[in-house]
């Protein structure tokens, strides 16, 4: 080895030992007389001092050369920093390395992204993923790479222990609709036709619990052609699970103990399980949205009912055509925000498709009781401004905000208020982690599809087709799918969905229903999906799984908000690696052996 400490391992104890150390110039600091540097590596930074009588002479001119980033090997005595020297903000902060001898190993270019640099100093993020060789050279970012394998192998520790087996499914497979669209691979043997890379390993899976090995685990890399978000990647890290002979309370009993685990290892937070729990038509009553953030309140009142009972146009209009009025109720809200910040509130409401934001501010009435005033409160009785109060517990000093739309975008607009004035007015504390579980979503959807007008409000799975229907819902596959609610379950953390799971369907006839529901006919499903119906009839056992968001839960338990940051080499929003010029063009011959013809 070319060191025998690492540049974080020094401590006083170690004082008058001969050691080497090996590391990128982090700094230098020529104080006439002698050099200082810190010397880096992904441990720790240690203080390099190139003074006599400990340095050759010619070595302390040697090292005046030094610049950032250049990689040395220095040999000297560990030694205690003089007095008033120490550091408490280094691990190694009261030694110092008294170097003896140094040789360069290897210079640097003067380098675009400082490794040591701070947040506000970084240059573009477009920079740092060019230069991401730089980048990853950071501390932040290599402590968000140890949180990943820390969680990774802690994880793994967890399903072993409880007896699952990893198994590898295929990267090579056929193209299923599983939501998104799959990237595909030409098959150079096969003309005209093409693999998929799999969006997930779910019809593998599932062949594994008819194959009898009942506890499947996988660290799996899995490929999503959609648009991105900055907690999405074209290609994503799942761990996949897959249980047999379980339900629902299995599996999420399961997961409770590895966030159990997970909290306690990794953040010294105890969780107390099992995991709260309440329904998908819960969640959109209470909080507009399937993922709440549950670390604050804001809940959600509809006053649809009542609110008709005003003179305003807007909510008499809207509840007329079938929508909704809700509002929620923002304590100490008309303290924070000022008639500026509510308009600004409304512009940023426009942009989730409100038209405006009604308003009204709690405010001291004449016998001391709060009062709620606005500029359209003429329009309201003062008993329906009372009612209205009391339903949203309104005090003074507290701010009302209104939207009214069809149920879903109500939702939306008050989900994003929520989440918008729950960080600006500081209602958590950042650190806090909330885990929850949402369950009993709905199993269809309407389809929404610009790029196919055809599928355009059909039937859609709103988590896949293999997912099975409660029992007692069963009968709605026929009658009314829109009731139908699904064996499924979603992990939340502070407010993002970590994981996503589902029991499944484990009988041909059931899966065949929902594939016609689907507009997925026999010729087709016998097509894509024949051997899962073939295997469904060889005695396939019940069975269920999740897959958790393994870069989303290194964002979460990491405290980071841009995906790109936990992941080594990721992708931009335009799904292209900056470092290497992925995606890039390839030559005639290789399109010729694909029989593959590029249209520009």
């Amino acid at each position: 080895m070319l060191r025998t400490h690492t540049c974080g391992e020094l401590r006083e104890s170690d004082a008058g030992s001969v050691v080497t150390l090996c590391g990128w110039v982090d700094s230098y600091r020529d104080h006439g007389g002698g050099l200082f540097v810190d010397l880096r590596d992904r441990y720790g930074l240690t203080q390099i001092a190139f003074n006599p009588p400990d340095t050759p002479e010619a070595f302390i001119e040697a090292s005046k050369d030094l610049r950032a980033e250049f990689v040395i090997q220095v040999t000297g005595n560990v030694a205690a920093r003089p007095e008033g020297q120490h550091n408490p903000k280094l691990a190694t902060g009261d030694i110092e390395l008294r170097a003896t001898e140094f040789k360069l190993l290897n210079k640097a270019k003067t380098p675009p992204v400082s490794p040591s640099a701070k947040v506000t100093d970084l240059p573009g993020e477009e920079l740092r993923l060019e230069h991401r060789f730089l980048d990853l050279r950071r501390p932040v970012m290599q402590r968000a790479m140890m949180l990943r394998d820390k969680l990774t192998k802690r994880m793994r520790d967890y399903f072993e222990e409880h007896g699952f087996i990893d198994i590898e499914t295929p990267i090579l497979g056929r193209s299923t609709p599983e939501g998104a669209r799959d990237y595909l691979v030409p098959s150079r043997v096969h003309h005209g036709h093409f693999y998929a890379l799999p969006q997930s390993p779910q019809l593998y899976k599932q062949v594994l619990m008819m194959a009898g090995y009942d506890r499947y685990v996988q660290v799996a890399r899995c490929f999503r052609d959609e648009d991105l978000r900055a907690d999405r990647q074209p290609e994503f890290t799942q761990v996949d699970l897959e249980m047999a002979f379980v339900e629902q309370e299995d599996i999420t009993g399961m997961i409770d103990g590895l966030v159990e685990k997970l909290a306690k290892e990794v953040l010294d937070i105890d969780v107390q399980l099992p995991l709260p729990c309440m329904t998908y038509d819960e969640a959109m009553t209470r909080f507009g949205h399937d993922a709440p953030d549950l670390r604050f309140g804001l809940e959600i009142v509809d006053l649809t009912d009542i609110a008709p009972q005003s003179d305003f146009g807007v909510f008499k209009s809207v509840v007329e055509s079938g929508g909704h009025v809700r509002a929620i109720c923002v304590k100490k809200g008309a303290e924070h925000y000022s008639r500026r910040g509510i308009d600004a509130l409304t512009e940023f409401v426009k942009g989730f498709g409100a038209k405006g934001l009604a308003w009204f501010r709690g405010e001291k009435g004449p016998e001391g009781n709060p009062v709620l005033n606005s500029n359209i409160a003429k329009f309201f009785s003062d008993e329906l401004l009372a009612e209205m109060g009391e339903r949203l517990g309104a005090e003074e000093g507290d701010l009302i905000l209104f939207s009214a739309d069809k149920w879903l975008g109500t939702c939306k607009v008050l989900h994003a208020l929520r989440t918008k004035i729950g960080e600006e007015m500081k209602l958590y504390d950042p650190k806090d982690m909330h885990f929850s579980w949402v369950v009993e979503f709905p199993m269809f959807e309407r389809a929404e599809d610009a790029d196919n007008p055809q599928a355009e409000g059909k039937w859609s799975a709103m988590h896949h087709p293999f997912t099975a229907p409660l029992p007692e819902h069963l009968e709605f596959l026929e009658s009314d799918p829109e009731k139908c609610r699904a064996q499924a379950y979603d992990l939340v953390i502070n407010g993002s969905e970590a994981g996503g799971g589902t029991i499944r369907i484990h009988d041909a006839e059931t899966q065949s229903k929902v594939f016609t529901l689907l507009g997925i006919d026999k010729e087709t499903a016998q097509d894509r999906f024949g051997f899962l119906l073939e295997a469904l009839q060889y005695g396939a056992p019940p069975h269920g799984g999740i897959a958790l968001g393994l870069d989303r839960m290194v964002m979460l338990f990491g405290g980071i908000d841009n995906i790109r940051d936990v992941i080594a080499f990721p992708k931009t929003q335009k799904a292209s690696d900056l470092m290497t010029g992925a995606p890039g063009t390839v030559d005639a011959r290789q399109l010729k052996e694909l029989a593959v013809k590029v249209d520009m």
